[in-house]
C-alpha cells in the first residue's frame, strides 16, 4: 500500500484506515488461506473471526511480552503499472531487501500479487528465504474502500477474487507458503470488505507506526518518525518499491542499530500474532 503521509499529517491522512485495519487476537482461524502450509507444516498463528464473524484485524502485538517490533514492507505494484515497469520504473528494491539480509532483521513483506508477476525470482528469493515472509496486499493494489488515496477500487464481488487471485501469483512465481495474512491497499476497509473477505480466511494485518517513507527523500526524517513512534510490539509500515520509496533502504540502516541499542528484537508479523493469541 502505498501511503502518502508525513510527520504531521499520518495521524490524520490515516486514522480512519487504522481504526479499520489493526487486530484483535484470538484462537487459529478455520479456514487456511489459499496457500496455507500443508498439513507436514504448522499452521501459522491466525487470529479468530471478529464479531458476525468478520474478518480479524490486527495492528499490534502485546505490549508488555518485551521489546519486540516487527518491521513490514509493503512490495506495492498497482495492476495497471506494467507500462511503467516495462519503461524503465523499478517497483522492486533488492538493497532494501539485502540490508535486511546483512543486518539479521527479519521481516514481512506485503505483496502484491501483480509485483509477484512482475518481479517472479525476487518473490522466490523472499518467500524462500527464512528470515522473511511474504503475506497477501491483493492482487491489483486497488482500493477495496471508495476515496482511498485516488486508488482505482475492486467491486465487493470482485474482492476475495483479487485476493486469492494474489496467492495463485504467489505460488507461480515459486513462492512455497504465503502467509494467511491481508493488508488493504492504502490502509482502507471497511464493514463490507471485513465481511467479504472472511470466506478467505486471513488475518487483515495493519500497523501501529507509520514511518512516512512513501515518496520521502528524507531519510533522517523517515528514520526519526520511526523511531519516536515504536513501542514494544509495534507494527511498523514501510515500503519495498524503488520508485515509490527512494529513502527506506538508507533509513532502515538508521532505525535497527538505534532500536537494538534500546533493546528490541526484530520478530515477523507472525510472531506478534502468535504472542497476542497466547496473551488472550
Amino acid at each position: 500500500m502505498t501511503i502518502r503521509v508525513r510527520r504531521v499529517a499520518a495521524a490524520c491522512a490515516l486514522g480512519a484506515a487504522l481504526t479499520a485495519c489493526g487486530a484483535p487476537s484470538a484462537p487459529h482461524a478455520s479456514r487456511p488461506a489459499p496457500s496455507a502450509p500443508t498439513a507436514a507444516v504448522s499452521r501459522p498463528p491466525t487470529l479468530a473471526p471478529g464479531p458476525a464473524g468478520l474478518t480479524p484485524v490486527f495492528k499490534n502485538g502485546p505490549r508488555v511480552d518485551g521489546k519486540t517490533v516487527a518491521l513490514t514492507f509493503d512490495a506495492d505494484m498497482t495492476a495497471d503499472e506494467g507500462p511503467r515497469a516495462a519503461a524503465g520504473e523499478h517497483f522492486d528494491n533488492p538493497q532494501l531487501i539485502a540490508t535486511l539480509r546483512t543486518l539479521k532483521v527479519p521481516a514481512t513483506v506485503f505483496m502484491t500479487g501483480r509485483w509477484a508477476d512482475e518481479y517472479p525470482a525476487e518473490a522466490r528469493a523472499i518467500g524462500r528465504d527464512p528470515q522473511f515472509e511474504i503475506a497477501n496486499h491483493s492482487y491489483s493494489h486497488y482500493a477495496f474502500t471508495g476515496d482511498c488515496y485516488g486508488l482505482p477500487t475492486v467491486s465487493p464481488d470482485r474482492m476475495k477474487a483479487d485476493v486469492e487471485r494474489a496467492y495463485t501469483a504467489f505460488k507461480k512465481a515459486g513462492v512455497p507458503n504465503a502467509m494467511p495474512y491481508f493488508r488493504f491497499p492504502g490502509g482502507c476497509y471497511d464493514r463490507q470488505a471485513l465481511k467479504t473477505l472472511s470466506a478467505v480466511g486471513v488475518t487483515a494485518v495493519q500497523w501501529d507506526v507509520v514511518s512516512g517513507d512513501a515518496f520521502a527523500t528524507d531519510s533522517d526524517a523517515v528514520a526519526q518518525q520511526v523511531l519516536e513512534g515504536v513501542k514494544p510490539g509495534s507494527v511498523v509500515v514501510m515500503h519495498c518499491t524503488r520508485s515509490a520509496a527512494p529513502a527506506t533502504e538508507r533509513a532502515v540502516r538508521m532505525i535497527v542499530p538505534e532500536l537494538r541499542k534500546k533493546g528490541y528484537r526484530f520478530v515477523k508479523v507472525s510472531e506478534l500474532i502468535g504472542a497476542t493469541d497466547r496473551h488472550r
